[in-house]
Parts: structure tokens; sequence; C-alpha cells
């Protein structure tokens, strides 16, 4: 079976989503955060794995579901810390981010099927919300540009150029932005971030 891996940082006001402020305060940012990295969290808990791994950049709270163990993110680029993630990996593994809370654990199950050395979900804004490695090999992220409109293209790039037969996922979009939030809260209704977003837009408009 896989190891699931989410990367993420835990969601203290003035240090995560700070592109969504404005128009919503550092605090209602870190609600949001919150909300989505819940979410994630619940796909991840609901998803057959061999385990589950929060990499986690601060301390854990009361999102964290029980069954899900906790690893301190390493230190370096972004492209060292997912590195040192898969290093933790002695089988199939798939990491994803906080970013996603549309995520669910349907779609984690088709991440996960047998076959391809690698899975690779893009994000619109040009990287990546997933990355599967049926044999974690570190090497292959350290080096990747992180953080661009083309880092997607140079990861899934240098998985081809590996010689990894890659199954490619559905195209998801990342919460950067305010019209990120609105756009995957009516995207995932039932969701802990669309009621999130809700609540603070209800109480920016007072």
């Amino acid at each position: 079976m896989t190891t699931l891996m989410v990367i993420a940082k835990e969601p203290v006001p003035g240090r995560v989503k700070t592109r969504l402020t404005p128009p919503f305060t550092p605090e209602q940012a870190a609600v949001l955060a919150e909300a989505a990295l819940a979410d994630t969290l619940a796909a991840v808990a609901a998803t057959p794995a061999r385990r589950r791994l929060l990499v986690l950049d601060g301390a854990p709270g009361p999102w964290l579901p029980p069954g899900i163990d906790v690893v301190p993110q390493s230190a370096g680029g972004l492209d060292e810390r997912l590195a040192a993630a898969f290093g933790r990996c002695d089988g199939p593994a798939l990491l994803i981010g906080m970013d996603t809370p549309q995520v669910t654990p349907a779609l984690l199950r088709s991440a996960t099927k047998p076959g391809p050395d690698a899975w690779f979900g893009p994000a619109a804004d040009g990287g990546f919300w997933a990355l599967g490695l049926a044999d974690p090999e570190p090497a292959l992220l350290r080096g990747v540009p992180m953080s661009t409109a083309c880092t997607g293209r140079a990861q899934r790039d240098r998985l081809v150029a590996a010689g990894l037969t890659v199954r490619d996922l559905p195209l998801l979009r990342d919460v950067d932005t305010a019209a990120d939030a609105a756009y995957v809260a009516a995207r995932a209704p039932g969701t802990r971030f669309a009621a999130a977003l809700a609540h603070c837009a209800a109480a920016g408009a007072r």
C-alpha cells in the first residue's frame, strides 16, 4: 500500500495564506488555512494507506485527526523539504499539499493505484498539487525550481527524463487568492473550507 503525506504549515495568523490578505484579515486567512488543512487531512484519513504522515512546519493542533503521524519539515528550500519527505518512505508514496481542500478519498484512491512509476497532479497556477512515486527517490525533486509558473512542467519533465512512466491526475486549483477561494468553495460546498469562507465573508460584510 501507499504512504500518504501532507506537507503543511501550522495555520498561524501572519504565517499562512498571506495572499488572502486583503480582503481577509490575517486571522481570517489562518481560519481558512486551518479549514483547508482539516479537509485535506480528513480525506487522507478516509483513504486506505500503508501509513499517513503530516510533514509539518509548526505544531499540531485540534484539527489533526487520529491515525496521522506528525513529522517535522526539514530545513532548506521547498524542493529540499519535499525531497526529505519522500526520503522518509521505503515504498510507494503520494504527497499532497494543504491548498486543495476539494480533494476527496476517491481522488486519492485513484492516485495510488499500482501501475505507473509516478503520479502527477497539475495545479492551475502552473505548480502541482500531488506527486506520487512508486520508488521514492529524493533526487527527483532536488533542484526543481519551486513556486513559479513552470514548476509543474519542470517537475514532470524531471520524472520523464528519469525514464519513469507517469499517470496524470486531474487539474486542481490551489487556494492562494480570494478568487481561488471562491472558486474552490463553489465546487466543494460541503467542505469545512466552504463553510469557513462563508463565515469570513459574512463577517467582513458587516
